[in-house]
């Protein structure tokens, strides 16, 4: 085969980078790239052939996106362009260590057609060349795209061979081509292609610099002047009072050459923000304030007053007591100081829409300018993670309320699987008619599975006549897409099966051409797993063998949907379509299949490392300048959710958050939330309380992020202020001089701590790997993400307007970058996991990278929108739900010993804010402490003693006022977050549930890890359901036994035998101790009623639970209790049992 080195145009940067690094990570192997055409054989491709096309003197000239006019119709995009990005849409990319970078041209993606011009496998008509049985290219209608004013049919690869052998002469008209952009060289020149001349600009660099160009469309080129007769045609305005904006002499705007463009009229109006804080009434939160000192105060006074009065009788219960109630003294302030400042929020987006898709100056047309968002979905295995669920997450992201040309989704797939990847692509075919379908009738969730389940009437506000008809046909194509998924794992296995007896027959009628006489032995083939186009599927086979089995397999790109063309494309009226479209938006957002590549030795870094090698493979294709990070459970309930994080990001002060976190809702749990699976307490009350710190913390999903600050860049002007404990007692010098002598650009990526102002951008290679892609579209991503310049007060802004010019095309050259660097050696030598994108080292991934952004500076903010943004489902079943707790505990654990602790945070972090994080580190060691109080009430009725000398007076009123306190706390807790009483409860007892199982094993792998280097295995928790598909709550009712169950049965157990025991001393002693006796069972039930739903856990189904059971528990129960008082019997008797005889 033919091919070709693969390099990728340097820019200046990139090549200055790269002379002034001694110590680099040594490059990996030569990426070749060959691409397989219909007959077989493989073309050469390099990107340099497609920089050279951009890099045209008719591109360059290309500085501005005008709208069109009467006298000024833009060109658009060549056909050969079109054709190049149709042809990458086509093809799965295939690569990574010591491999070859192939595109693989696929004929078709699914066992159906493909129904949508955007997806993959989507043809025209068949190439009109004799002898050859390929399709014609189509454009965004699915419309043929012909080269040739003839209309002469012709596919990809016959028109390069006509441009390169036939002379550019058409094979139908036999008139030459006028368009012959996509000249390639010559097959078999296999040398390396050298660097372009240092004055050659990278693709991204001239992104950057169109945008920056773009400074208001409606400024004269030539003169800088304010061009009034272009305002009056394009806002359709007349000449009169109102219309006419007429500048003062001397130009307009700020003054700043580099951002100028807006006329000071409307620069003086009225800033409206797009977001406000929400304070809690005074009437609550001041008394709610007030209380958590008293609270303090009190306990102080009682363990000082526990320590001075000991119970000499028993010394040995009294020290575990005053120990346990310190140490939970100090967990309770730990988690209670954070929330001295909760916090609501609210957006406006209406303000949203006026200023970034409205008519303006800046903006004539009202085309979008906002920017640019990547979403994220992960999954790992489809057998726990079903392809049903994640293909519906697919689809409410694609029907989001966002510009569609605005949106990317990127689909990580770590287990390799054909099944997740044809999976994506029926729903990406589903898409064609449900995306639409919600556009058009204003669908609300987009999830079809939530929707079509939806309890409510589905006809309510419904006013279009044909809305019975549509809602009707799209579930009726929506159930055919179910089967269609659920058969797929038969479907693959039937068809690889085929295809493996086939090639079975194949090779013993090779071996017996080769041996005529010689007998026969059987052929051993491998059996492979089979594409719907009848090749081998690159990743993981249903049969593990080398190179494709769950830890070693290929990296894998496939664009399921190309990007949608710039403008939008509205629907026509169509007999072959099962809906009218008319008027409706029918372009879908980009879609991406990504499998990275496993091998084995490498650490592959878990869920971690997907979501890092999805940032590099996204920064290439799309670079959106924010990322929003996806569960595959977790789906789009609120289509206008990322409208309204975008609206914190793009308002003033929000080039300094790192990330927006949207708090977690739950379908499918049980009516009484038996296991505190909603965590509301969590996320209505911790999390609005730290937003009014430095913000939340990052929990895993729900998340919008900022690139830039997942990079590892500091947040911009981070010097002009630490909000540090000790920014409030001790002064710093600032340097003025070297702020003002620096660019705001870099100073916009500062990163590290030293006091240069000037970032070193030769050492990002170091930091980001050798990616030159990568490292050029840094400075675009900082750039798009800045919010919008539109008044003197905003910092670090950019220009209206900016983001409203044209994508950049996709080509082959550029996915083929993107396989490179999901490749399982792009990491070593760089920063990825250690100071750039998600932290590794953790289970807990999730709070490590939010802690690290925190501690740089930057800020967080937290979205609660009145309809929940996201859904998910949660493990309701007990032991799911324990090991669940496990893992966050487990790294939570981690946390504490690692540099990660909270104590070793920078000045930058506010002084309550590390404290939250300290108390994230420190909570599984509660537990401890936790069991030791749950056994405390049985000994002390089991001895006869109790945790203090006798219960007089002064112990009553601390204990009435400790317990006083904490429910006046919490009823005001539930007043300014708007829980309910009993969600509070349920959290109350699985903190004790949780505390006594899973929080413990914890503790001890914990330490196993940091002693021993005992590794932890990670448990990926369950997305289905029970068995039972008639109760939708089959799963609760499961019992399955783990060892996490030991110690709450042992505490439920001795508890219940304590007390059985201490009311048979007491009623047979001769002089009862009824005040000991109170205290201990007292708190005994006290520990049995938070244990009530674990108890009710291990029953299982009510009504299955034979009575034998019970029977049995009780005469035990009371068997152990009389054998008790029989061996120990009660002082002042020497009967057995006291005065109770035997029979």
């Amino acid at each position: 085969m033919a091919s070709k080195s693969f390099k990728g145009s340097r820019s200046n940067l990139s090549i200055s980078s790269d002379a002034a690094e001694s110590h680099k990570p040594p490059f990996p192997p030569t990426v070749t790239f060959g691409r397989r055409t219909s007959s077989g054989r493989y073309i050469s491709y390099s990107r340099d052939d497609l920089d050279s096309e951009l890099g045209s003197n008719d591109f360059m000239n290309y500085t501005v996106h005008i709208p069109p006019t009467p006298d000024n119709q833009p060109m658009d995009p060549s056909i050969s362009q079109k054709v190049e990005e149709q042809y990458v849409s086509n093809s799965l990319f295939t690569g990574g260590f010591n491999s070859v970078t192939r595109a693989h041209l696929m004929d078709k993606v699914i066992e159906s057609e493909a129904s949508h011009p955007q997806m993959a496998g989507a043809k025209g008509s068949s190439c009109a060349i004799p002898g050859c049985d390929a399709k014609v290219m189509s454009d965004e209608r699915g419309v043929d795209i012909l080269p040739c004013e003839c209309d002469f049919k012709i596919c990809r690869d016959c028109y390069i061979d006509a441009v390169k052998s036939g002379g550019g002469i058409c094979p139908g008209c036999k008139e030459p081509y006028k368009n012959t952009e996509l000249d390639e060289v010559a097959v078999d020149s296999g040398r390396p292609l050298p660097l372009p001349p240092p004055g050659t600009m990278s693709k991204m660099e001239r992104r950057l610099s169109l945008m920056k160009s773009t400074k208001s469309v409606l400024m004269r080129s030539q003169t800088g002047d304010f061009d009034h007769n272009r305002w009056l045609f394009e806002t359709r305005g007349t000449y009169g009072y109102g219309n006419a904006i007429w500048p003062n002499d001397g130009g307009f705007g700020n003054g700043n050459d580099e951002e100028g463009g807006e006329p000071k009229e409307l620069m003086n109006k009225p800033w409206r923000p797009l977001t406000r804080k929400l304070k809690i009434p005074a009437a609550i939160i001041s008394p709610y304030r007030l209380l958590i000192f008293i609270r303090i105060v009190i306990l102080a006074l009682f363990l000082e007053w526990r320590v001075r009065h000991k119970n000499n009788d028993a010394i040995w219960l009294w020290g575990m007591s005053v120990v346990c109630e310190i140490w939970f003294a100090f967990s309770w302030l730990l988690d209670q100081l954070p929330k001295l400042c909760p916090i609501n929020r609210a957006t406006d987006l209406n303000v949203l829409k006026d200023k970034f898709e409205a008519p303006s100056p800046s903006n004539p047309t009202g085309k979008s300018d906002l920017p640019g968002i990547d979403v994220f979905v992960s999954t790992a295995d489809p057998e726990k993670e079903p392809p049903l669920v994640t293909a519906n997450t697919i689809l409410s992201i694609l029907a989001a309320d966002y510009p569609v040309e605005k949106l990317s989704c990127y689909v990580s797939d770590d287990g390799g699987a054909l099944l997740t990847f044809e999976a994506m692509a029926e729903a990406a075919s589903f898409a064609n008619s449900w995306v639409p379908f919600c556009r058009k009738h204003v669908i609300e969730p987009r999830n079809p599975e939530s929707y079509f389940n939806l309890k409510r009437d589905p006809y309510k506000n419904k006013v279009k006549p044909d809305f019975v008809k549509d809602r009707r046909r799209v579930k009726r194509e929506y159930d055919e897409f179910k089967v269609r998924i659920n058969s797929l794992p038969d479907s693959i296995r039937r068809r690889s099966d085929a295809y493996h007896a086939r090639e079975e027959i194949k090779a013993m009628k090779l071996q017996k051409q080769h041996k005529d006489d010689e007998p026969v032995e059987s052929v051993k083939i491998p059996k492979a797993t089979w594409m719907a186009d009848g090749t081998h599927w690159p990743g993981t086979w249903l049969n593990s063998a080398p190179e494709h089995s769950k830890g070693d397999h290929a990296g894998i790109i496939q664009v399921m949907l190309k990007p949608p063309s710039d403008e939008p494309l509205l629907g026509t009226a169509d007999d072959t379509k099962i809906i009218d479209f008319t008027d409706v938006d029918i372009r879908l957002p980009l879609l991406v299949y990504v499998s990275r590549e496993k091998r084995p030795g490498y650490d592959h870094n878990k869920k971690a490392g997907a979501m890092n090698a999805l940032v590099r493979a996204s920064a290439i294709m799309s670079n959106g300048p924010f990322i929003l990070n996806l569960d595959c459970d977790h789906y789009i309930y609120n289509s206008q959710a990322m409208r309204e994080g975008m609206c914190f990001m793009m308002d003033r002060g929000g080039d300094r958050l790192c990330y927006i976190q949207f708090p977690q809702r739950f379908e499918g749990i049980d009516p009484s939330d038996r296991y505190a699976n909603h965590n509301t307490v969590f996320f209505d009350v911790n999390m609005r309380a730290l937003d009014g710190l430095m913000g939340p913390v990052y929990v895993g999903t729900g998340c919008l992020f900022r690139r830039i600050a997942l990079y590892g860049f500091d947040p911009p002007r981070a010097k002009e202020n630490h909000p540090g404990c000790s920014s409030c007692c001790f002064t710093r010098r600032k340097k003025h001089s070297s702020i003002a002598n620096t660019s705001e650009e870099n100073r916009a990526l500062r990163m590290g701590d030293s006091d240069d102002e000037e970032m070193n951008l030769s050492l990002l290679p170091k930091k980001f790997g050798n990616s030159t892609f990568l490292i050029d579209s840094i400075p675009v991503a900082e750039f798009q993400g800045r919010p919008l310049a539109d008044h003197p007060a905003v910092k670090n802004g950019r220009p209206p307007g900016a983001l409203t010019i044209p994508r950049e095309l996709l080509d082959a050259s550029t996915v083929a970058e993107a396989i490179s660097v999901i490749s399982c050696w792009y990491e070593d030598k760089t920063e990825w996991g250690n100071r750039v994108g998600w932290i590794y080292g953790s289970v807990t991934e999730d709070v490590v990278t939010g802690y690290r952004m925190h501690n740089r500076g930057w800020k967080s903010v937290y979205c609660v929108t009145k309809r929940d943004a996201f859904r998910g489902t949660a493990p309701i079943n007990l032991t799911d739900r324990l090991h669940q707790v496990l893992r966050w505990a487990t790294g939570s654990v981690e946390i504490f010993f690692s540099r990660n602790n909270a104590l070793l945070a920078s000045p930058r972090m506010k002084f309550l804010q590390r404290i939250a994080y300290l108390n994230v580190g420190i909570y599984p060691f509660t537990s401890i402490f936790l069991i030791v109080y749950c056994f405390l009430p049985a000994l002390s009725l089991f001895s006869g003693q109790f945790i203090v000398q006798t219960l007089n007076v002064t112990f009553l009123a601390y204990l009435l006022s400790i317990t006083l306190t904490l429910c006046l706390l919490a009823v005001l807790e539930i007043k300014w977050s708007g829980i309910e009483l009993e969600e509070w409860w349920r959290n109350e007892q699985f903190w004790l549930i949780g505390g006594t199982s899973a929080h413990l094993a914890a503790v001890i792998q914990g330490l196993l890890k940091v002693i021993a280097g005992i590794e932890i295995s990670f448990t990926l928790t369950s997305k289905s359901a029970g068995d039972d598909v008639d109760d939708e709550f089959a799963d609760l009712y499961v019992v399955k036994w783990t060892s996490l169950m030991i110690p709450p049965i042992t505490i439920m157990m001795v508890n219940l035998i304590a007390i059985a025991v201490g009311f048979s001393r007491t009623i047979y002693s001769v002089i009862p101790q009824w005040s000991r006796l109170l205290g201990g069972v007292f708190f005994s039930f006290w520990v049995l009623a938070h244990l009530y739903p674990f108890a009710k856990g291990l029953m299982g189904r009510r009504g299955r639970t034979p009575t034998i059971v019970f029977v049995w528990s009780g005469l035990i129960a009371i068997t152990i209790s009389l054998l008790w008082v029989a061996i120990n019997p009660p002082s002042g008797t020497n009967q057995i049992g006291g005065s109770f005889q035997f029979p």
